[in-house]
């Protein structure tokens, strides 16, 4: 069984502990990896050598970093294909979709390369007789990412391209389901001329995650996941005095108001609710029909489900791919079940595919449940999987309360044509990303991503500029030089007059 190792200071590694887990091909079922799992030694020797090549790259010039971030870019753009193929074999999303994936990742890294404009400071003549000031910001030193199987090249890249180009050295604890990508990625770095050490990986389970946590030189930790984990990351990272940015789950609502396109809403719940299986953290997981409209947006998604092909996800021919592992596909399908039994009625059942019924990869088709109500598992539980769940409110009013009652607050959409209720939903909704007849509305990477509530813990959301502030401390700087005419001695407070 091929062996899927660690990256520290620029080589492979093998894992030392003896620990390894399985990685699997969700299409077939099949065993393709064994991937290391670390202990404290492997982790000791991945910041010590993130702590060797900190100081020269602190002190790399702005634009030599930039110029890697762009040549980081260019192999990128020229291998995405490649990189795409490896995500597909352990995540089985689709193939079109793993590029896509790794196009939006390409975004942050575009951004990176602007790092001499984005680490500008500012500066204060005459702030006093005599006395300048201003402000530069600066490298926090290593830091850590700890990334979730849904993304496994688009995070890691959301992360560590902000952080390398600060000037801080990266460890990236990827998944283990689909540990591929991150060494694809190592490779790439390094062929772009990144030094030896900026970016290592360290592949484990939750041994390395707590070590990473606990590690006195660990200055920062990222991570991206379910919110009982991203709780924990939190309070535990945070309580051994580190930066902490921990987003978490989900449960993101579409409210489709009585005037929306109708065709419209059905296309983008059936693409935003099952792409990808629905194991996205913007998923749409929650249809909420406000007035009438329900009956015939329900029958227009009914319609439209048959037409997504399910299958692998090498296969061209395939809209949507299986699940990660057998055990979630599994604890998805039991939404099927207990739906019914609290309630709710089953639209659409994907079990009935043919693909679901072989005992061989991890799929399960779109599935469909309506008059789900708040005291539903299937309304409370982040699913995660492609179980779309319909709610119907009688007023705007209700849908509001009830997405603002939601204990997650990731991403939130309204489809309408009325530009005043769209204006006052933007106001008065809570939740971090907010669409208007988009579905998924994932930022541009010169904004950053993060939700609200439970969705998020810690103070800074993802990439753009506050992932910039995330990964670097300011330091400001007053100064005068000397005239001995005017130096005096004065016990006063300074003041600036």
């Amino acid at each position: 069984m091929e062996r899927i190792g660690h990256y520290i200071g620029g080589k492979h590694v093998p894992g030392e502990s003896g620990r390894r887990g399985p990685v699997f091909d969700p299409a077939t079922g099949e065993q393709t990896h064994e991937v290391d799992f670390a202990d404290p030694t492997d982790l000791d020797k991945a910041v010590d050598a993130a702590k060797e090549a900190f100081p020269g790259w602190r002190a790399t010039s702005l634009s030599k970093r930039a110029e890697i971030m762009f040549t980081i870019r260019e192999l990128l753009d020229a291998r995405k294909t490649d990189v795409a193929k490896v995500l597909t074999a352990q995540h089985g999303k689709v193939l079109s979709d793993a590029i896509g994936e790794v196009s939006r990742g390409l975004e942050n890294v575009e951004y990176a390369t602007a790092i001499p404009h984005l680490l500008k400071g500012g500066f204060s003549e005459q702030a006093s007789s005599g006395v300048d000031v201003f402000e530069v910001r600066q490298p926090v030193g290593v830091v850590a990412g700890i990334t979730p199987f849904n993304f496994p090249a688009m995070v890691p890249i959301w992360m560590c391209a902000n952080a390398i180009a600060c000037g801080n050295t990266f460890i990236l604890k990827p998944s283990e389901k689909d540990p591929g990508p991150s060494l694809v990625l190592a490779d790439l770095f390094a062929e772009a001329g990144l030094p030896d050490g900026v970016f290592n990986v360290v592949q484990g389970d939750r041994v390395a995650v707590d070590g990473i946590l606990e590690h006195p030189d660990i200055r920062a930790v990222s991570f991206v996941g379910s919110t009982p984990i991203a709780k924990h990351i939190y309070t535990t990272g945070t309580a051994n005095g580190k930066r902490v940015q921990a987003l978490g789950g989900a449960k993101n609502h579409m409210v489709v108001l009585p005037d929306a396109d109708v065709d419209m809403v059905a296309d983008a719940a059936v693409s935003a609710g099952y792409g990808a299986a629905g194991e996205r953290c913007m998923a749409i997981s929650v249809l909420t029909n406000v007035g009438g409209i329900a009956d015939t947006v329900v029958d227009a998604i009914a319609d439209r489900i048959p037409k997504v092909k399910v299958g692998p996800g090498m296969d061209p021919e395939s809209d949507m791919g299986p699940l990660i592992t057998r055990e979630h596909r599994d604890r998805v399908a039991s939404y099927l079940d207990s739906g019914p039994a609290q309630g709710a009625r089953v639209v659409v059942d994907g079990r009935e595919h043919d693909l679901y019924k072989q005992d061989k990869g991890f799929f399960l088709a779109p599935s469909l449940i309506d008059d789900v109500t708040p005291q539903m598992d299937a309304y409370k539980d982040e699913i995660f999987g492609p179980v779309l769940a319909v709610t119907r409110m009688e007023t705007y009013e209700q849908a509001v309360d009830l997405v603002n009652r939601n204990p997650y607050g990731n991403g939130v959409a309204l489809f309408t044509r009325d530009g005043g209720a769209a204006r006052q939903f933007v106001f008065e909704v809570e939740a971090g990303m907010v669409g208007i007849n988009v579905p998924i509305p994932v930022p541009v990477a010169y904004y950053s991503f993060g939700g609200w509530k439970h969705s998020l813990f810690g103070d800074a959301h993802m990439y753009g500029p506050e992932g910039i502030r995330f990964y670097t401390r300011g330091k400001v700087v007053t100064q005068r030089w000397p005239d001995p005419a005017t130096s005096t001695v004065d016990l006063g407070f300074p003041r600036t007059r």
